[in-house]
């Protein structure tokens, strides 16, 4: 998403320790105890062993935290992890949305990647029609003209408070999606790659988005900002 001008991002531990180490050493591969030299068979502490086991033991847990997000995805869970990507992290979701809500967040959540997409890459403003219509789709397009060899670098952070179905027959169906956007993370640099990001392009923006229902596929239609930095990711 993009809210404001174009010239914008997003438009956008002492020896207490020491003794405590030591004592926690005895169940660890990362301490070694030679019976010659160490009588009593206390272990010296190895800060190349320890750094490996907890290595290990971060791999373990990244590689776990990732299959259990897979194993959500597959059995058709939707969580803020499984939303995610490396550029654009989903911080929370509402609880319980129901199959019709869990398809339009995931349709707002494709909308909002694929025009981070373009803003972080320069390229790709064609895909918008597929996501977006109206006021919405409108104002992409003219944003991308306006880019000027402008792009954003870093991370978005958002949180999404509520998905709500405001009409839903067969000839209207619109819903509403609420979410902070945070874009502290976000560096907008022009095209010879100065940084040109300002306080306001770094804020947070409490938005509600309008999600309507074109021949069955839920788009961006129109969007709107209720408050600058008092929403929370």
């Amino acid at each position: 998403m993009r809210h404001f001008p174009t010239d914008t991002p997003g438009f956008r531990r002492s020896a207490a320790g020491a003794v405590a180490l030591l004592l926690a050493c005895a169940p660890l591969v990362a301490c070694s105890s030679d019976s010659d030299d160490n009588p009593l068979g206390i272990g010296t502490f190895d800060p190349e062993a320890m750094a490996s086991a907890e290595a290990s033991e971060s791999a373990a847990a990244a590689a776990a935290s990732a299959s259990a997000a897979a194993s959500a995805e597959a059995a058709g869970i939707v969580t803020a992890e499984s939303l995610s990507t490396d550029r654009y992290e989903v911080t929370s979701i509402p609880e319980d949305l129901d199959e019709q809500q869990t398809e339009i967040l995931k349709a707002f959540i494709n909308y909002d990647q694929v025009t981070w997409n373009i803003w972080f890459t320069g390229t790709g403003v064609e895909n918008a029609q597929a996501v977006a219509t109206g006021d919405v789709l409108a104002n992409i397009k003219e944003n991308f003209e306006n880019l000027n060899g402008k792009t954003d670098q870093g991370t978005v952070r958002i949180a999404i408070s509520e998905v709500a179905v405001v009409t839903f027959d067969t000839s209207q169906s619109t819903a509403e999606v609420r979410v902070c956007e945070d874009l502290s993370g976000i560096t907008t640099y022009d095209a010879s790659g100065q940084d040109i990001s300002t306080n306001e392009s770094r804020s947070r923006y409490d938005i509600i988005v309008t999600m309507a229902n074109e021949n069955n596929v839920w788009k961006s239609s129109v969007e709107k900002t209720l408050s600058t930095n008092e929403c929370v990711v």
